[in-house]
């Protein structure tokens, strides 16, 4: 038991920025915080934040001990509601993020179902591009592709998601199918904007490179690159997620595929918190059990 209480007062602490801060959220003085820590580092035998009068910042260690804790500290957190919950049903109000495009097609109809088999919970979704302020906005859970940077937030694994190169059959036709990266450069692509590139491998299995693309149109709206490349006006690199149902029924061809750069994540955040509500906790889980079964993108639902 001590050990947890230090690990958490570790984790406050380094979330929140001082000890004044974490031990408030526990109900304690900040004196038993410092004291916490202190064990923790002595058993440890390793320094995990410098402290000054002013602010807390995390060393080497603790950036990554920090990682695992928050992990620990949520599992452990779902384990017990797994086993208290009994006959309990999700309830109240539950506030989401997550990405336009991805938003609209992936997770809208998984809010649909979840509130269908929690008709006590309420929900908004707010779908945008922006990287939302979970804490100061209010918001329960945001769903994010791409790697996690904001150590003051949890997140769970949804899922992986990877880019391809697409064209339309009969651009191909016309045009030619390029066989390596270096190709690129004889054909229309389609891109959000040529400084941008395109990320791929030089080699197969070799390192990720970016690609610049030349093309006739350029646009910052991904869904219309989608729609010109259905329109057989060129080649467009989009997500898996947009593109699926179109590689599917056959209406686009991925190609380079072996030189694709590996696959990102896709993640649940949400607010470091001991015990996570049951409604978003259900809500993660819904998310990762469709979110990563292989078979979801691949057969592009």
């Amino acid at each position: 038991m001590d050990h947890i209480k230090q690990i958490e007062a570790f984790v406050n602490a380094a979330t929140r920025g001082s000890l004044s801060a974490a031990a408030q959220l526990e109900g304690i003085t900040p004196a038993v915080i410092g004291r916490r820590l202190d064990a923790l580092e002595a058993r440890l035998g390793v320094k995990l934040l410098l402290r000054t009068t002013r602010k807390l910042s995390l060393t080497f260690e603790g950036q990554a001990f920090l990682e695992d804790c928050q992990r620990i500290l949520n599992d452990l957190a779902n384990a017990e509601a797994a086993v208290s919950l009994g006959g309990i049903r999700a309830s109240g109000h539950l506030k989401l993020s997550a990405p336009a495009g991805f938003g609209r097609r992936h997770v809208a109809p998984q809010v649909a179902a979840f509130m269908r088999a929690n008709p006590q919970v309420t929900v908004r979704l707010d779908l945008t591009d922006r990287l939302v302020d979970l804490l100061n906005e209010g918001v329960d859970c945001a769903v994010r592709i791409g790697e996690m940077a904001d150590s003051s937030l949890a997140s769970s694994k949804l899922g992986e998601m990877r880019r391809v190169i697409v064209a339309s059959p009969a651009y191909l036709a016309e045009y030619g199918v390029p066989r390596t990266p270096a190709e690129l450069a004889a054909h229309n692509c389609l891109s959000l904007g040529q400084q941008r590139g395109w990320a791929l491998r030089q080699n197969v299995g070799g390192e990720v490179r970016n690609y610049k693309v030349s093309g006739t149109f350029e646009c910052n709206d991904g869904a219309v690159l989608h729609a010109w490349a259905l329109a057989g006006k060129g080649l467009a690199w989009r997500s898996m997620w947009e593109v699926g149902d179109d590689l599917q029924n056959g209406r686009l061809v991925s190609l380079l595929d072996e030189h694709a750069a590996p696959s990102v994540g896709i993640y649940a955040v949400f607010p470091q918190r001991r015990h996570l509500p049951l409604r978003v906790r259900l809500f993660i889980d819904q998310l990762k059990t469709t979110f990563g079964d292989p078979q979801y993108w691949g057969l592009g639902h």
